[in-house]
């Protein structure tokens, strides 16, 4: 299975990026992606992330940080701390992994997950990322999706800061051709 087909990659920012799988978040009918390891492990290899395999825990891990990396950025989006036990997770989870950093063979930023728990290293890289963004010079900068049934994070880079959707070719696409339609 092709992991473009099944996610939403488009998000400059990594711990954004795995927020997005789940879908429709503000809709009547949310949409789970990660249904299970598998998915998972397509999905982090999609990021850059290999691990050869993801145990049932590893996946309930991974969910446990995704939901506290978007309870996290809501609040920041709305100019509030996140929430000490968001927090606590984020700082948790970035801590307990041994990933590095390092430059592959055509000079590409890449990680390395050599620590005993691959999975572990990898979600540190994921909360490690929301803990920079969301905590960093750029987090007034944080906003949700105005998209309907998006509410999808993203940080906002436009020079007037007021951009509303976390995707021109996906929520702000929708929107425009329902205007169209409308109007």
């Amino acid at each position: 299975m092709e992991a473009r087909r099944l996610f939403r990659l488009d998000n400059e920012v990594l711990a954004f990026r795995f927020t997005a799988t789940v879908s429709d978040r503000a809709g009547a009918a949310p949409r789970e992606r990660l249904t299970d390891p598998d998915r998972l492990r397509l999905w982090l290899h999609a990021a850059g992330l290999d691990v050869p395999a993801v145990p049932p825990a590893g996946l309930q891990d991974a969910l446990l940080l995704r939901e506290a990396v978007y309870r996290a950025g809501l609040a920041v989006a709305a100019a509030r701390p996140p929430a000490p036990a968001d927090a606590a997770a984020l700082n948790a989870t970035a801590a307990a992994g041994r990933p590095s950093p390092a430059l592959d063979a055509d000079g590409l930023a890449v990680w390395h997950l050599g620590g005993p728990d691959q999975v572990a290293d990898a979600l540190a890289v994921l909360a490690a990322d929301a803990v920079r963004v969301l905590g960093g010079p750029d987090r007034d900068r944080v906003k949700a999706c105005e998209g309907p049934g998006c509410a999808g994070l993203f940080l906002d880079t436009s020079r007037g800061t007021n951009r509303r959707w976390c995707s021109m070719n996906t929520c702000g696409n929708k929107v425009k051709k329902a205007r169209l339609a409308g109007g």
